[in-house]
């Protein structure tokens, strides 16, 4: 299938989760032939995209929409919901007769990410990773060719954290790596977003899991997350009773973070899919008056179930 592609083509992506599998399709590609992305890739990125696309290639030239459609046969665009990048891109390949295919990551609101003030805007194609998205796909947009493609972008991290186990010292410690996300939703009667309301009811049930005695937690924020979004939640947790050491994670890749843990704990954001792969003990921190958790995998362990 990747083999096959049309050139010239464009990507259009903002969000992390879909161009991190478009980096690692590319980079298969590069493997197998003459490397395409400078002679016949075009691609309009933001961040966070932009930023992972650059570390990938960083000789890449970025454009305007229209300047990376004109010539292109094909548009491969993600479907996150931060930004109107994608949705726009698709709707001009349509207006200009190109192909346009979208890169599904998840299991969740997918029909919301083709939509935008109330328009809903389809490509001709869509991607997925594995089984599960396959049949979601299938069942909203029984009308569009769906393919499943090889998770190269899961089997490349997993690879990678199997590289940096190594360089962890073996500790009798639980180091806990929490994998933050952005959660539009405010659950039961709180009045904080999901993430926070989550992270509240991990804290106060921590308890339940039964941890070794030495515990080192450290959170990851999500790449869409502002600088400094965690650091008052951080800090009142020092008034708490119980003495927790919980800092901000630092490192430079998510394969790094996940070395280090042997725990991973988060509501449903795709790292728990791939520290799943790495073989660690990972947990869902939705509260039960949350939404249910949209990950397939059902060696995830929810917090929520524990509760008597």
């Amino acid at each position: 299938m990747l083999e096959s592609l049309s050139f010239p083509l464009a990507i259009a992506a903002h969000d992390a989760g879909a161009v991190n599998h478009i980096i690692a399709w590319f980079k298969h590609l590069a493997n197998q032939q003459t490397n395409p992305i400078n002679r016949s890739v075009t691609v309009c990125l933001a961040d966070p995209a932009l930023s992972l696309w650059l570390r990938a290639f960083p000789d890449s030239k970025i454009g305007n929409l229209l300047d990376t459609l004109s010539n292109s046969k094909l548009l491969i665009s993600g479907t996150g919901w931060q930004s109107n990048l994608e949705h726009d891109a698709r709707k001009l390949a349509r207006s200009l007769g190109i192909k346009s295919v979208a890169v599904i990551d998840h299991w969740a609101n997918y029909r919301d990410r083709f939509i935008r003030d109330n328009e809903e805007f389809l490509p001709d194609e869509i991607w997925v990773t594995d089984e599960y998205a396959k049949k979601l796909a299938e069942n909203y947009f029984p009308d569009l060719r769906i393919v499943q493609l090889p998770n190269l972008y899961l089997e490349s991290i997993v690879a990678e954290v199997r590289l940096q186990e190594a360089s962890v010292l073996n500790s009798a410690a639980t180091r806990l790596l929490y994998v933050l996300e952005p959660i539009r939703q405010v659950w039961g009667n709180g009045d904080q977003l999901g993430e926070f309301q989550a992270l509240d009811f991990f804290i106060e049930n921590i308890n339940l899991l039964e941890f070794r005695e030495q515990l080192s937690i450290k959170m990851r924020p999500h790449p869409s997350d502002g600088i400094g979004k965690y650091d008052q939640w951080i800090e009142s947790q020092k008034n708490l009773d119980i003495s927790l050491d919980i800092s901000l994670d630092i490192s430079r890749t998510l394969a790094e973070a996940i070395a280090w843990s042997n725990v991973v704990v988060g509501c449903q954001t795709y790292a728990m899919v791939v520290a799943l792969a790495a073989e660690r003990q990972v947990i869902c921190s939705i509260p039960p008056y949350g939404e249910d958790c949209v990950l397939p995998q059902t060696e995830i362990i929810k917090l929520a179930d524990l509760i008597t």
